[in-house]
């Protein structure tokens, strides 16, 4: 620690650290533009200058610019000097000479960095009288709206797209004074983290085109903290609401998880909760009575007499771990069934186990971010978990940085740093049954059959050390194996990443040798896991038997309660026909229509994560709560309060009495594994100085002219007793638990920027620490051993092909792909073919075949795809009304005759 000394006062802080993260940290207001926590520094704005001075002596000093400086030992700054408030005055009405000053009609208008900074500089007139230089704007997408003629040159926008996360569609161009930022021509923007330029950056150039079809002002917004329920990383977001509809999601800053980002399926997904096909009330179809749906004060009798006979329950990887528990209490442990097929449900289980008993510690997002070599065994990352990929590209310069920490050239400053490494990356290393984005950032990668990959797996495994089983690969792969084992070995934080995207169990186990056999030597070993859901490994926890034991079951129960899953995305039609019309009864609980839907005899409308509060469990084994932004109108109502309401009338374990925190506390109990949720989130009678914390920022215009033709009265807010939140603006207006964050906001600080008010010190941990808790860590004593790679070759036929699941990260999940944005972008099912098995069928492009499945047979337009393996077909997963069985080995393709 060393002595800096701002304005006469006195502070013990880190040598060596930005000054200007350093004067932020200790919560002076210092303006900025270019800098960004995540991006370091670059010095291209000059708007945090300061003035530094010799000694306690000097009165004179120097200015200079905060970003570009380190802290050293007796260094003496101020951030009130008359010259360097004049400074930065000066230099923001420069910066805004061009500007349009156009805040009354901006989309950024009211959390804009800009107005923020214009505000704290003390600039409040427009001097500049001549004509403005103006741009054309372009056309990048159905995400982003782009508005040119309010940039203000920070290069923030380039600095996160191409060199953060990997983008080549997006550069900077410039001539004389003529500075441009976007595409050499319109269209779609194709990175996948794209929509982090609406927060990166400062002005209103990039904003939420999905936000602007409904938009309303930022601080008439009703929000509240939440998780993204669009994969399986558990990336913190805030959900905003406004009259009963989403209106947008933002990443909600977590230090160990998502920090500043999100991907654009996370970010703009969520506009399935305003869908038309939303279920709002009770229906009762294909039934041979004629009952009728009850008032709503008597749905939890008549419900409670719907569930007749032997009743099962089928949960959901992506409903709440409250609303599955829920389910099981209902039906009993014995009739509840995981809503996954037995392939998906088996490697979620070993991945738990592996977890658990492994040895091996799984990181978290941002542990990934400092690992110095990585090898990716079957996964492919961009698609299946996305923010996986970003930390991966991050750490691919951990390494190279050495050299730069060698030079004494400090990390954050950027630029320099940039310049000494250029694009040098470090040891990743990249096996996967397809070729994938994230091995631009690969010293080698391999493409393979999944059985292949398996195998490479474990031959590394036994490289690395003899106790690990052999097994033979291919001599042309020899040498790689070698390399990569090499390359592990003398890491310091070696991680193994790999999932359940090629389906493949033993690609799983291989995993886990390879980090196995590194953990004997290095404990600091990391093994990170991608699996399908949100909630996949919550429900691995709960659950003990999959939807295959049903299907199975010679005796069928009388009543099916089906939790949130559209079961015609699990299983082949045939299976899911026999299953439901061998059922008298067949419930569904769910917010959108679907196949399964459409087959039940009661339909009940379930509340989305934005109408609901629950808690979900992440690929590391994160238990992390979200909670409902709105209200749900009408008889919708969450999944785990309908089945309670059942349970009650069936007086059943439970005894349930509509209190969430009891509920929690019986969840608790029943499940060893999930035993400190209880304990680690704040209760619905939490209260801060007397107050509870409101969704509603202080400066909420309350009373509006919206529906003065009806009614202009303001009705009284609904009460919220089920978390220690309240639809209101009125409440505790101070810091509130990690948690509970609705919002980041601070005086003088409305824009995404207010973040740096609630850190322990930029970049790092919120106070109270960062949300969620770890339900496993690995237990070294009961080490798991070796797996054995027992998996015989099958031999194929003529024309017969491995069917390999190809992921995408728009259209591949379910909920996202209903919103418009990302449907425009998700691809149609195809097979995709390797250029020389194309030429050999004589196909080409475009083409339609026939690719028969067992009994089934699907007519494709074929898809070339280049270092695909030859003698296998590519087919989509996870597409809207589409579904394919990746568990039967081959698939017989042949040409389609013209018509």
């Amino acid at each position: 620690m060393v002595k800096l000394y701002i304005d006469g006062i006195k502070y013990d802080v880190e040598e060596g650290k930005n000054l200007l993260e350093t004067c932020l940290s200790l919560g002076y207001d210092l303006p900025y533009f270019c800098w960004h926590p995540a991006l370091g520094s670059v010095g291209s704005c000059r708007q945090c200058a300061v003035k530094q001075f010799k000694d306690e002596n000097d009165t004179k000093g120097k200015l200079i610019m905060s970003c570009m400086e380190p802290v050293t030992d007796n260094m003496r700054i101020s951030i009130s000097d008359p010259e360097a408030v004049e400074f930065r005055k000066s230099i923001i009405e420069w910066l805004m000479v061009n500007h349009p000053h156009d805040c009354p009609v901006c989309d950024e208008g009211g959390e804009c960095h800009l107005q923020d900074m214009t505000v704290m500089t003390g600039h409040n007139y427009r001097r500049y009288r001549f004509s403005k230089r103006t741009h054309n704007n372009q056309y990048l997408g159905p995400f982003i709206n782009h508005e040119m003629n309010r940039c203000i040159q920070c290069y923030r926008c380039v600095r996160f797209y191409r060199d953060y996360a990997g983008g080549r569609d997006f550069n900077v161009f410039s001539a004389h004074d003529h500075v441009y930022f976007g595409r050499h021509k319109d269209g779609i923007l194709e990175n996948e983290f794209s929509g982090n330029l609406i927060e990166v950056c400062p002005t209103g150039v990039f904003t939420d085109k999905t936000l602007k079809k409904h938009y309303t002002r930022k601080w008439d917004l009703m929000q509240a903290p939440s998780v993204c329920v669009h994969c399986s990383l558990g990336c913190n977001t805030i959900a905003a609401e406004r009259y009963g509809s989403l209106r947008r999601i933002l990443s909600r800053y977590n230090g160990e998880v998502n920090g500043y980002f999100l991907c654009d399926r996370g970010r703009f997904g969520y506009e399935f909760v305003n869908s038309p096909d939303r279920i709002s009330r009770i229906m009762l179809q294909n039934r041979k009575s004629n009952e009728q749906p009850p008032a709503i004060g008597n749905i939890s009798v008549w419900l409670s007499s719907m569930i007749r006979g032997k009743t099962a329950g089928i949960g959901s990887p992506r409903a709440s771990l409250e609303a599955n528990f829920m389910l099981q209490q209902l039906v009993g442990r014995e009739n509840f069934y995981a809503g996954s097929d037995r392939t998906n449900f088996k490697l979620t289980k070993k991945i738990i186990g592996i977890l658990t008993n492994g040895g091996v510690r799984t990181p978290s997002l941002k542990e990934i971010e400092t690992a110095d070599a990585i090898f990716i065994l079957g996964e492919d990352i961009n698609n299946t978990a996305p923010m996986m990929a970003l930390a991966v590209r991050q750490a691919a310069r951990q390494k190279p940085l050495q050299k730069a920490k060698t030079l004494k050239i400090p990390g954050w400053l950027d630029k320099a740093v940039r310049e000494l490494l250029q694009e040098e990356n470090g040891p990743v290393y990249i096996a996967t049954p397809y070729p994938v984005k994230i091995s631009d950032v690969a010293q080698a990668s391999m493409v393979d059959y999944p059985d292949k990959l398996a195998e490479f797996g474990f031959s590394i495994a036994r490289q690395i050390n003899r106790d690990a089983p052999s097994t033979g690969i291919a001599d042309k792969n020899q040498q790689l194996a070698s390399i990569i084992a090499d390359q592990l070995k003398q890491a310091e934080k070696p991680l193994i990443i790999s999932g359940t995207g090629c389906m493949n169990e033993e690609i799983i186990e291989a995993a886990y040798n390879i980090a196995k056999a590194l953990h004997a030597v290095n404990k600091n070993t990391l093994l990170a896991y991608a699996v399908n859901e949100c909630n996949t490994m919550g429900l691995g926890m709960i659950a003990e038997k999959n939807l295959d034991n049903l299907i199975e079951l010679k005796e069928k129960p009388e009543t099916l309660i089906i939790l949130e899953n559209d079961l015609y995305r699990r299983k082949d039609a045939e299976s899911v026909d026999s299953l439901l019309d061998s059922c008298k009864n067949v419930i569904v609980l769910d917010h959108l229509m679907n196949a399964t839907a459409m087959k039940a005899d009661i339909v009940i409308p379930s509340a989305t994560f934005a109408e609901s509060q629950g808690t979900l469990v992440n690929n590391e084994g994160r238990a992390q709560r979200f909670y409902k932004v709105f209200e749900p109108s009408g008889q919708i109502k969450e999944s785990w309060k309908w089945l309670g309401s059942a349970d009650a009338e069936k007086q059943g374990i439970l005894g349930y009495k509509e209190n969430y925190d009891e509920m929690l506390h019986a969840l608790a109990a029943s499940i060893t594994q999930l035993k400190e949720i209880s304990q680690h989130f704040p209760s619905a009678d939490l209260r801060i100085a007397g107050q509870k914390i409101p969704r509603q920022s202080q400066r909420y215009s309350g009373r509006t002219s919206m529906h003065a033709n009806v009614n202009i009265n303001e009705p009284m807010p609904p009460e919220d007793n089920e978390s220690p939140l309240t639809f209101s603006m009125e409440g505790y207006q101070g810091k509130p638990p990690s948690s509970l964050i609705p919002m980041f906001w601070s005086p003088g600080w409305n824009s995404a920027q207010a973040i740096n008010k609630f850190q322990i010190e930029i970049g790092g941990h919120l106070h109270d620490g960062d949300p969620g808790i770890r339900l496993i860590d690995p237990v070294e004593k009961k080490e798991q051993g070796y797996f054995t790679n027992k998996k015989k070759p099958v031999k194929k036929g003529k024309n017969q092909f491995p069917a390999i699941p190809c992921h995408h990260i728009f259209g591949g999940e379910e909920l996202s792909s209903v919103s418009p944005s990302i449907n425009e972008l998700a691809p149609s099912p195809y097979a995709g073919l390797n250029p020389d098995d194309a030429k050999k069928l004589g196909i080409k492009e475009s083409d339609i075949i026939t690719v028969k499945k067992d009994k089934t047979e699907y007519k494709l337009p074929v898809k070339i795809i280049t270092g695909l393996p030859e003698g296998s077909v590519a087919i989509p997963a996870g597409l809207k009304n589409f579904y394919f069985d990746f568990a039967l080995p081959f698939v017989i393709i042949n040409k389609t005759k013209d018509e």
